[in-house]
């Protein structure tokens, strides 16, 4: 058995409600450990794993779509309530980038890290008790133009931890393959990958950083990565691929069988396939569509190009995807989700759990980071993770996602570059 050290606090009061669920305590790669926390409010279920040498909860939130509701000052009051409320839980496993954001300036190249700095403002204005698990922030290294050296790694990694106001990264990650190159037309197109593995490395020594990991690298890759900085003495973390129930046979599943193999953390983006698998988009599971789910519909920052991509993915287009969408593992989710008294949201986060990785959901308001953590402290069975696996295979397609935001791929301005996890 693999032993994980958990702080004593959270180990203050263990819950075991039945034999199935004391099952869940023991540690594997795929099953990570489970404990609870008393604290002055209600007991919250703390579900946690490793990722090198952090313990974090086995739900994340993602923030690619935080953003300013100012112009001219870093400030949304719905991000400050959510960053307190998923603390106060012991949900603070927020993962964030140097190039994330929904503003229109992050569109337009502009306001590199602000999302950074809002994370590191709300934090150090929350009230957060001490009795909680310790929130965590992984950020990213962009590859790009003009980033070409081992030096360009640290710099940008200095400026993170300004913005951050940390003195150590709690995890750094190069945010994928280095693809985005302009004058390939040119035969200018070599890769800096290695050089970029050689800057995390520094950043590792230096103690610039406590844990370092990469994102959207497949089972060759970040085999390559993990040998390269093993030889530097540096542990790799973990790998951030897009995951989900439908969006497994692109080389996702190979690659969180690998980084299981590799003790490699595989961190999964798109946990939903963009909302699909809450129901969202579908006008046969209505049923499904909680309160804050039409909310966020009604509000949807989508563009017309992603949303027609969802809502043919879920309806059915008769040609690639056949008529229904995916209806028919919504209803194996909903059912599930009824017996158990959960989401479906949460099953499709749960799901992922039991494989040995760990969701990281996109989240705008603290009910959703509530519904979200309500995917911790139970596991599904053995069954119903093959019905699903079932359900969703019937379909015969693969979620690659919608409009310019692809699973393999990147809008760089120029074009889609594209890569595959191989």
């Amino acid at each position: 058995m693999t032993h994980i050290h958990i702080p004593a606090v959270i180990l203050a009061t263990l819950l075991v409600a039945s034999p199935e669920q004391a099952s869940a305590y023991v540690v594997s790669p795929a099953n990570p450990a489970i404990a609870a926390i008393a604290t002055p409010k209600p007991a919250v279920i703390a579900d946690v794993t490793k990722v090198g040498s952090l313990t974090v909860p086995n739900v994340g939130i993602g923030t690619i779509a935080w953003s300013s509701n100012s112009l001219t000052k870093l400030e949304n009051p719905d991000l400050e309530t959510l960053v307190e409320s998923a603390c106060q839980q012991s949900g603070g496993f927020f993962d964030t980038g140097e190039r994330y954001g929904s503003h229109f300036k992050t569109a337009m190249g502009m306001g590199w890290g602000e999302t950074e700095t809002m994370i590191a403002q709300m934090l150090k204005d929350a009230d957060i008790s001490d009795d909680v698990l310790r929130p965590v922030v992984a950020t990213k290294f962009t590859p790009s133009p003009g980033r070409s050296s081992a030096k360009s790694v640290v710099e940008a990694c200095e400026a993170s931890r300004e913005r951050l106001g940390v003195d150590s990264i709690d995890l750094y990650q190069v945010h994928m393959p280095d693809i985005v190159k302009p004058l390939r037309f040119m035969g200018i197109d070599k890769s800096y990958d290695e050089e970029y593995w050689e800057g995390i490395a520094e950043c590792y020594h230096r103690g610039l950083v406590k844990n370092v990991g990469v994102s959207n690298y497949g089972p060759t890759l970040v085999t390559k990565c993990h040998d390269a900085l093993a030889k530097r003495g540096v542990p790799l973390a973990s790998n951030q691929i897009a995951y989900s129930l439908i969006g497994r046979h692109n080389g996702a599943q190979q690659t969180v069988d690998k980084c299981n193999e590799l003790g490699v953390k595989v961190l999964a983006y798109y946990p939903f396939a963009m909302g699909l698998l809450t129901g969202k988009y579908s006008s046969l599971a209505p049923e499904m569509a909680t309160e804050d789910v039409v909310t966020s519909l009604s509000s949807s920052r989508r563009s017309k190009l992603e949303l027609k991509d969802l809502q043919r993915y879920a309806n059915g287009d008769g040609k690639q995807i056949p008529g229904g969408g995916i209806s028919p593992l919504l209803r194996a989710m909903e059912a599930i989700a009824n017996a158990r008294d959960k989401t479906v949201a949460q099953i499709a986060l749960n799901y992922i759990i039991c494989k040995g990785a760990l969701p990281i959901a996109g989240a705008r308001t603290a009910d959703q980071v509530s519904d979200n953590l309500g995917a911790l402290g139970w596991r599904l069975s053995n069954d119903e993770v093959a019905l699903l696996e079932a359900s969703a295979d019937s379909l015969g397609i693969n979620f690659d996602g919608a409009g310019f935001k692809k699973t393999s791929a990147k809008f760089v301005g120029y074009g889609l570059e594209k890569w595959s996890l191989n």
